[in-house]
């Protein structure tokens, strides 16, 4: 049987509500209730308190550039309960410096992500998630006039075209690549830190089966073919708006393990690693963010998470 990802990012921790989106005093409705909380980002940044975002009321956040609603929650954590109406608010600088004047204290995902409770850090995807898209599809992709908002930030609309615009999910395969000798290829690419290594990922292609991408984006990274992809989750990944694919494949019998290239330009090198391998030199390396579904994927073939010069350095 198949062991699949436990998935921190995955977690429905959000009803989208998407029925209360049409609605033309979706904010004024939203802004009467008390219980509403705002989610603030600026420069793709969020306040971060104890593990926790901070998420303030309607009457604390109220300069932003636009909003998202974002949906209710699902579950309840130690602060807000089930069914607490989330609205996604982006700051402008003057409006974000009002409010939290150190920069220091505004926060990233990659960086921060895997110190939060999954709650807010899906709480924190998803907002990141939609912001992006946003910050990059303002201009209409038939006529460049500029769009509005609508649908409570889930669509733009060009009202020259009359072309209803939803957003855009990146679909991205991303795999354990397994030998004979059951160890993991792992790649590094040239712009990382020192000694930073990762499993192998890629997007898909028009018109292309998830499998098929597994195969080909393997071979173009590793020059290895695989075989037998089995699809083990997903989640999330807000950079800049991807929902990652996570498989395990084999190495292929008419290839050796050995013939292994880096394609030299996403990835620089390749290596293989044992699992004594990779115990033995835990604190020399760096690997993916405990959040990262690459992580999952290096943790479940390993059998048991590990603690990495990544974690010993708070990153």
């Amino acid at each position: 049987m198949t062991t699949m990802l436990n998935l921190p990012l995955a977690q429905p921790v959000l009803n989208r509500d998407a029925v209360a989106r049409d609605g033309a005093e979706l904010f004024d409705l939203l802004w009467q209730e008390p219980e509403t909380r705002i989610l603030v980002l600026y420069k793709g940044k969020t306040l971060v308190s104890d593990g926790k975002l901070v998420l303030f009321k309607t009457d604390q956040a109220t300069a932003g550039k636009y909003r998202v609603y974002l949906g209710r929650t699902n579950q309840s954590s130690a602060e807000i309960p089930a069914n607490t109406p989330i609205v996604l608010s982006v700051f402008s600088d003057n409006a974000a410096l009002a409010l939290e004047a150190n920069p220091e204290n505004w926060k990233e995902l990659r960086r921060t992500g895997a110190g939060l409770d999954p709650f807010y850090a899906t709480l924190f995807t998803q907002a990141l998630a939609i912001h992006n898209w946003h910050e990059s599809h303002q201009f209409c992709p038939a006529c460049g006039q500029i769009t509005i908002m609508r649908q409570g930030g889930w669509s733009r609309f060009c009202i020259t075209e009359d072309r209803e615009l939803f957003p855009r999910t990146d679909a991205a395969v991303i795999v354990s690549i397994i030998d004979k000798a059951d160890r993991i290829l792992l790649g590094s690419q040239g712009s990382w830190q020192e000694n930073r290594w990762s499993v192998l990922a890629g997007f898909v292609e028009a018109a292309e089966s998830l499998e098929a991408a597994v195969r080909r984006e393997m071979f173009e990274e590793s020059g290895l073919l695989v075989s037998d992809p089995v699809y083990l989750g997903s989640q999330a990944w807000p950079y800049p708006y991807s929902l990652m694919l996570a498989f395990t494949a084999q190495v292929d019998q008419s290839n050796s393990a050995e013939d292994f290239i880096a394609d030299g330009v996403e990835i620089a090198k390749l290596r293989w690693f044992s699992r004594e391998d990779l115990i033995a030199e835990a604190k020399q390396i760096h690997l993916p963010s405990k959040i990262s579904i690459a992580r999952a994927l290096i943790d479940r073939w390993l059998g048991h998470p590990i603690q990495t010069l990544t974690e010993l350095e708070g990153n």
